[in-house]
């Protein structure tokens, strides 16, 4: 069963591997057709299987934290946030946020319904009407 985190505490997002794993498997027969494009997706595939392993996502009370090990690479205080957005709801596989000065685009390496909940409570003016599904903004 899984609960919902609490706004003020730190929620660590879990690892997903089905992204890396559905490009890697995908990759085996276009290896088939062509080594070079295969091979470059299977590899893109393998980098992602290794970021999903060593990265790790925490949502804060006030910013979302990116950590390599037990260091701080990055970090993204809410208030600096315009917009976000998941994309395909269906079947996520990018996750899409805009700051005051910059946009990220993150490939899905965990869990998505998670990854969701976490924004939702601590980003839910910036949700679109329709995220996910290419319909206009508001």
């Amino acid at each position: 069963m899984t609960t919902s985190p609490s706004v003020t505490s730190t929620v660590q997002l879990v690892p997903s591997y089905k992204l890396p794993l559905f490009i890697v498997l995908g990759a085996i027969p276009l290896i088939l057709v062509s080594a070079w494009v295969g091979g470059i997706i299977a590899l893109f595939g393998l980098f992602l299987m290794f970021q999903a392993t060593t990265l790790r996502l925490q949502f804060t009370d006030t910013a979302l934290d990116i950590y390599r090990g037990e260091t701080i690479i990055r970090h993204f205080p809410y208030q600096e946030w315009q917009h976000w957005e998941i994309f395909w709801h269906q079947v996520p596989i990018l996750f899409y946020f805009r700051e005051v000065k910059s946009i990220h685009f993150l490939p899905i390496l965990f869990d998505p319904k998670m990854l969701q909940t976490c924004l939702e409570q601590r980003c839910p003016r910036l949700e679109s009407k329709g995220a996910g599904s290419r319909g206009e903004e508001s």
